[in-house]
C-alpha cells in the first residue's frame, strides 16, 4: 500500500507538471489536442520529454549516447523542428557511428491519432573532411504535430564526454540525463546556467566494467533532472549565449589505466603557470628588457610623475603600431611587431608591457576571453579558452588596465570585447590569479538644451552635447576620419529638428570626452496662441529592449551607465505656462538604478531635468521584470510629455 500510494503521488506530479501533456515518450490524444503552453504564449514549439543516457560500453569501452525526444509543434516557424542533425566526428583512427534511428510524426485526424513513421529515404548524410552530417526529416510535420525521435550514437572521443542541454530554443517541461562514469575516468563536470536541478542523484555501481586478468571499474551512476525550463531567447545587452544556457559539460581531467598507469589530462594552475612561462608565445615574450632598450624616445623617458610617464608610453604605443584586427593568441612577436609596426593584440600589448617593465612599473599581462568567446572556466585551466592578453599596471596604490589596439580609448579603458567579467593576471614569479575586470567610470552621455527664441512659426535654441566612456567610441572614430560625412550624418540623424550649425569643440581622440555644440531650429505645434511642445527634442530609447516574457541569464550592459537630459526655456515676458506633466522618480531595487524626471518652474524659466542612471554593470536575470518596467516608464516621460505654452 505504502509503494502504490508512492506511485500514485508520482503520477499526479508529472501529471500537474505537464499541463495535460503526457510526460515520455507515448502519444496521447491530449498532446495533439492542446495547442498553446501557458507559460510562454510566444513559443513555436515545446519539448515535453527530453530523455538523454551516456555509458561506457562494456565490450567495445566506447562511448554510447542515447536520445529521445517528444515535442509538440505549436506555430507555422516550428514545422521545422522535424528536421534533425547530429554532426559526427572524424579522427584519424576512428570515427562516430549513429545507429538504431527511430521517429514518428502524430496527427489528430477526424478525432484518431495517426502515426507516420520515419522511413530511410528521411534519412540524409554528408560529408567532409572533419565530419558527417546526419540529417533526419520526419515526414507530414505541421501545426498540431506531435514528433518523437530517437538515436543512438557511439564514439571513441571520451574527452570530452556527450555534454547535455537542458535549455535550448524551446521551452521544455522535462529533462532527464543519465550517466554512467567508469572510476578510472575521471572529469570536471560544470553545471552552467543558473537554472537549479530538480534532482541531482548518484550512487555507485561495483564493477560495471570488467577486463581481462581480474581487471575491473566501479561506475558512478548518476541522474539529473530540469522541469520547466524556460526557453533560452537571445535578446540585447548580453555575451555568447553558451555563458548562459542551462547544461551540463564534462572534462576529462584523469584517465587511469587498468595497468595502474596515470595520465593527468587537466593541470592545476601551477602547472599552467609553468607552461605559460616557458611558452614562446608568450612566457618568452614578456619582461624583456632587450627587446625594447632603445625603442622608447629620451623625453619620455625623462618624464618623472609616474602616472604621467605611463599615459605618455600608452600613447607612443597607439600612435606608432597599428593593430591588424586579429586577437593573435599563437605566433606572437613582438620582434617583429617592432620591425613591421603592424601587429596583433598580442604583440601590441606584450610591446606595451615590456616598455612599461623596462621604465621599472610594477605590470602583468592579463589572459582573457572575449565577450563573444564566453567566460573562461574556474575550476580548472583550459588554456584554449584565452583569446586575448591585456596589461595590468600599478601605479601610486591604484591599478589600470591597459589596451592599446584602439586610438579612441583614453588610458584605462577597454575595448567593449574586453569587459567579460574577469581574467586571469598571469605573475609568473608568484603565482596567476584571477582578477574582476569592472569598469569603475560611468559611461555619459548628455544633453542640455537652451530654448531661447520665439517667433510666430518656430523656435530658435542651443544644443550642447558630451559623450564620455563607451558612448563617445565610434562618435571619435567617425569625426576622425571624415569631419564634413559625419556632421552631415548628424544633421539627417536629428529629425525633431534642423541643424543650422554643427562644432565639434576641443576635440582629442585619446580624450575620456567628445563635446560637441549645436544651433537648430525646430517648428512646435500652434493652435491659435497655444503651443504645445514635446521637451524631447532627443530620446535616449526608442523603444524598450526587453521584449522577451521570461529572461533566466544576466542583463549584461558592460559599464555602468548615466543619461542626462537638461532643457531651459526662456519664458521671458511674451509666454505662459498653461500646462506641464508631471514630475516622476523612479528606482530599481536595492538602488541599483534611478529614473528621474523634474519640471520646474522659476524666474520666468521653465526647467526639465532628466537623468536616467544603471548603478551595475551586470544586472542578475531577477531584475529582468524591474528593468522591463522602469524603461517603459522612461520610454512614456519621453514619447509622450506634453507643454502647453500660451503667447501673450
Amino acid at each position: 500500500m505504502k509503494l502504490n500510494f508512492t506511485i500514485a503521488i508520482l503520477l499526479f506530479s508529472v501529471f500537474c507538471l505537464g499541463q495535460n501533456y503526457n510526460i515520455g515518450m507515448q502519444v496521447l490524444k491530449n498532446d495533439l489536442k492542446l495547442n498553446t503552453y501557458a507559460k510562454d504564449s510566444s513559443s513555436n514549439a515545446l519539448v515535453i520529454y527530453d530523455y538523454g543516457n551516456s555509458y561506457i560500453d562494456k565490450k567495445t569501452f566506447k562511448l554510447v549516447f542515447q536520445l529521445k525526444q517528444k515535442i509538440k509543434i505549436l506555430k507555422t516557424d516550428g514545422i521545422e523542428r522535424g528536421e534533425f542533425k547530429v554532426k559526427l566526428y572524424k579522427g584519424k583512427s576512428s570515427k562516430e557511428t549513429i545507429r538504431n534511428i527511430k521517429g514518428a510524426t502524430f496527427n489528430l485526424v477526424n478525432g484518431e491519432i495517426e502515426k507516420i513513421e520515419l522511413k530511410k529515404n528521411g534519412i540524409f548524410k554528408e560529408e567532409n573532411e572533419n565530419y558527417t552530417l546526419v540529417k533526419i526529416v520526419l515526414p507530414k510535420v505541421k501545426v498540431g504535430s506531435v514528433i518523437t525521435i530517437s538515436y543512438e550514437t557511439e564514439s571513441k572521443f571520451i574527452s570530452k564526454y556527450q555534454p547535455w542541454y537542458f535549455q535550448g530554443q524551446d521551452p521544455v517541461l522535462y529533462s532527464e540525463y543519465n550517466t554512467s562514469i567508469p572510476g578510472n575516468y575521471e572529469y570536471h563536470i560544470k553545471l552552467v546556467g543558473n537554472i537549479p536541478l530538480a534532482t541531482n542523484d548518484t550512487k555507485l555501481e561495483k564493477k560495471c566494467l570488467e577486463v581481462g586478468n581480474g581487471g575491473f571499474a566501479h561506475c558512478s551512476v548518476s541522474k539529473y533532472i530540469m522541469k520547466e525550463i524556460p526557453a533560452y531567447k537571445d535578446e540585447g545587452f548580453t555575451t555568447t549565449p553558451l555563458n548562459y544556457m542551462s547544461r551540463l559539460e564534462y572534462e576529462l581531467s584523469v584517465l587511469r589505466g587498468f595497468d595502474g598507469s596515470v595520465d593527468k589530462i587537466t593541470n592545476t594552475w601551477e602547472y599552467a603557470d609553468r607552461e605559460f612561462k616557458n611558452d614562446s608565445d608568450f612566457g618568452k615574450q614578456i619582461n624583456k628588457k632587450s627587446l625594447v632598450k632603445k625603442v622608447l624616445p629620451n623625453d619620455i623617458s625623462n618624464i618623472g610623475e609616474p602616472l604621467d610617464k605611463a599615459k605618455a608610453i600608452y600613447n607612443y604605443v597607439l600612435d606608432n603600431y597599428n593593430w591588424d584586427k586579429k586577437y593573435g593568441r599563437f605566433d606572437a612577436s613582438v620582434k617583429d611587431l617592432l620591425k613591421d609596426k603592424v601587429g596583433n593584440a598580442f604583440e601590441i600589448n606584450l610591446l606595451l608591457l615590456n616598455l612599461l617593465f623596462n621604465e621599472n612599473f610594477e605590470v602583468y599581462p592579463v589572459l582573457i576571453s572575449t565577450r563573444e568567446r564566453g567566460l573562461a572556466t574556474k575550476l580548472y585551466p583550459i588554456l584554449t579558452e584565452f583569446d586575448y592578453v591585456i596589461v595590468s599596471v600599478k601605479i601610486n596604490g591604484n591599478t589600470y588596465f591597459l589596451d592599446a589596439t584602439n586610438p579612441y580609448l583614453s588610458f584605462g579603458e577597454l575595448p567593449y570585447r574586453c569587459l567579460n567579467q574577469y581574467g586571469r593576471l598571469m605573475d609568473l614569479k608568484e603565482g596567476s590569479y584571477w582578477v574582476d575586470i569592472d569598469p569603475k567610470k560611468y559611461s555619459v552621455r548628455q544633453h542640455r538644451v537652451q530654448l531661447n527664441s520665439f517667433d510666430e512659426t518656430s523656435i530658435s535654441g542651443e544644443l550642447a552635447s558630451n559623450f564620455s566612456g563607451y558612448h563617445s567610441h565610434a562618435l571619435k572614430r567617425k569625426f576622425d576620419e571624415n569631419i564634413q560625412n559625419y556632421k552631415k550624418i548628424k544633421a539627417e540623424n536629428y529629425t525633431n529638428f534642423e541643424v543650422n550649425n554643427l562644432e565639434v569643440l576641443d576635440f582629442d581622440k585619446k580624450d575620456l570626452n567628445f563635446k560637441e555644440r549645436i544651433d537648430f531650429t525646430f517648428e512646435p505645434e500652434f493652435i491659435g496662441n497655444k503651443i504645445y511642445l514635446n521637451p524631447f527634442l532627443i530620446t535616449f530609447f526608442e523603444e524598450n529592449p526587453f521584449k522577451i516574457q521570461e529572461r533566466t541569464y544576466p542583463i549584461d550592459f558592460g559599464y555602468k551607465d548615466s543619461y542626462l537630459y537638461v532643457m531651459s526655456i526662456d519664458l521671458g515676458n511674451d509666454l505662459k505656462i498653461l500646462e506641464i506633466p508631471k514630475s516622476l522618480n523612479y528606482a530599481l531595487p536595492n538602488k541599483s538604478g534611478s529614473f528621474i524626471c523634474n519640471y520646474e518652474a522659476k524666474n520666468n524659466k521653465l526647467s526639465l531635468y532628466f537623468k536616467v542612471k544603471f548603478d551595475k554593470a551586470i544586472y542578475e536575470s531577477e531584475y529582468y521584470p524591474y528593468l522591463k518596467t522602469f524603461m517603459d516608464k522612461v520610454i512614456e516621460a519621453q514619447k509622450n510629455s506634453i507643454i502647453v505654452l500660451e503667447k501673450q
